[in-house]
């Protein structure tokens, strides 16, 4: 260990010398040094100077049940004196078995097989790959492309960056990507006045069904975030769009990608989005919440006529050989394990509508605000919209950076908000008390102001 102090500006010193942040200009650090954590506990992160940190978006929207959880830190421990990790080729462990069990009983009925990953991206890659050799395998090699939603966000990789639409992160790579069919977003926030969203995510389908009935001979599947954007403004829509979706895959044959990878685990208000709208896709892919935001894994679910296609002598070529040196990491599916106890032994959801409702209530006044265009809500996700012309809806300008102002005023005053742009919003873990959450939304309404400010 190097010599020097045990406080922050001695880490983050030590940070900037070697460490690349992700999603970050590390120019911005020269003004704003990052924040070293020393421990977490529920709701709260510490740094090394002793400030406190309500983390008010889960870490990424990953940690369910709070920082140093005693049960899922428990699990993992007792995992990690027993086997920490081994090639899952040709091998397996008691943790990975149970937890494809256990999923494949609370996913949407016919999601009974369980393929395994690091994280987000890699399960989107997986899905992507797997709808395409699906139909390789089935005689259909036309099916090779991709449709998707504007504005949907579903990771970094090259495959999941080429499905996405949100031009911050797309944009510079768009040489390297697949060419991907893109229809207009059910969003609500674009709906006419005196429009409900049911109503309005159906006007919307109708882009989508002529999508489908255009290029349903090309297509390999549509793959969709269920009820929330979440990377593109936590920009919502109704459960009646993700109905008509489904009906319409199965008149097309083109397969549904689900990416729960956000909304699974409860946020949304239900286990899994897709529980909402009673279907049932072709293939769902969690990672974030699923180790209660302890380690990384994911998993794509999927049916046994997908798995069938793949099932065949070795000589015929058919098989999935994709795979990563992690997959099904005995720590993290011990995690994933303990978290599916709590929501198991807890009455989870029905404490989260109540946080919910209460957050809703202490949040609606803000929709008064001159610069305020919506406030929104599903489940454990509220979001607040804030915009230059309230009547227009204009945007703020992105150059003039108004969500950082708001990202540390939120720090000073003790709580971790992270706008995106002019979207402040909040998906806190769901030990979270009402008092805690009250705070938040204090603190965000305080944004409000800062972020709207000359």
């Amino acid at each position: 260990m190097q010599a020097g102090g045990d406080d922050n500006a001695t880490w983050a010193a030590r940070d900037l010398r070697h460490v690349w942040h992700p999603c970050t200009q590390m120019k911005d650090h020269e003004s704003l040094p990052p924040i070293p954590v020393r421990r977490g506990v529920g709701v709260w992160l510490e740094d090394y100077d002793g400030h406190r940190y309500l983390d008010a978006i889960s870490s990424w929207w990953t940690n369910l049940f709070g920082h140093a959880n005693a049960r899922i830190s428990g699990a993992v421990a007792d995992q990690a004196a027993n086997l920490e990790h081994v090639l899952l080729a040709g091998f397996t462990h008691k943790p990975a078995i149970v937890l494809a069990e256990r999923l494949s009983a609370l996913a949407p009925a016919g999601l009974s097989r369980c393929f395994y990953a690091d994280n987000g991206s890699a399960a989107v890659e997986v899905a992507l790959k797997m709808s395409f050799h699906y139909w390789q395998n089935s005689g259909r090699p036309a099916k090779q492309r991709f449709l998707t939603l504007s504005n949907s966000y579903h990771g970094e990789t090259l495959g999941a960056l080429s499905v996405g639409d949100v031009p911050l992160y797309r944009q510079v790579y768009d040489p390297l990507l697949l060419r991907v069919l893109t229809v207009p977003s059910p969003d609500c926030y674009q709906r006419a006045a005196g429009t409900s969203w049911a109503a309005h995510s159906e006007q919307q389908f109708a882009l989508m069904e002529a999508a489908l009935a255009q290029h349903a001979d090309e297509l390999a599947a549509v793959i969709v975030e269920p009820l929330v954007q979440c990377a593109g403004g936590m920009r919502m829509y109704d459960a009646r769009y993700l109905a008509l979706l489904r009906e319409a895959c199965d008149r097309h044959r083109v397969h549904l990608i689900a990416d729960e990878i956000a909304v699974g685990f409860g946020r949304t208000g239900t286990l899994f989005a897709c529980e909402q709208a009673g279907i049932t896709p072709d293939f769902m892919c969690l990672s974030k919440g699923l180790t209660g935001g302890y380690l990384p894994l994911s998993v794509v679910l999927t049916g046994e006529q997908v798995y069938a296609a793949f099932y065949d002598e070795y000589c015929a070529q058919r098989a999935f050989l994709h795979s990563h040196s992690y997959t099904g990491n005995p720590l993290a599916c011990a995690a994933a394990l303990a978290t599916l106890d709590i929501f198991a032994s807890e009455p989870v959801l029905e404490r989260n509508r109540a946080l919910a409702a209460r957050m809703a209530a202490r949040a609606a006044p803000l929709g008064a605000h001159a610069h305020v265009a919506e406030v929104r809500q599903c489940g454990m996700i509220l979001a607040i919209e804030t915009v230059r012309h309230k009547a227009t809806r204009e945007p703020w300008p992105w150059q003039e950076r108004r969500g950082l102002r708001a990202y540390r005023h939120a720090l000073e005053r003790g709580v971790l908000l992270r706008p995106l742009g002019g979207v402040i919003y909040c998906m806190p873990p769901y030990v979270i008390t009402d008092a805690e959450a009250d705070r938040i939304i204090d603190v965000a309404a305080e944004c409000v102001e800062v972020l709207c400010g000359a």
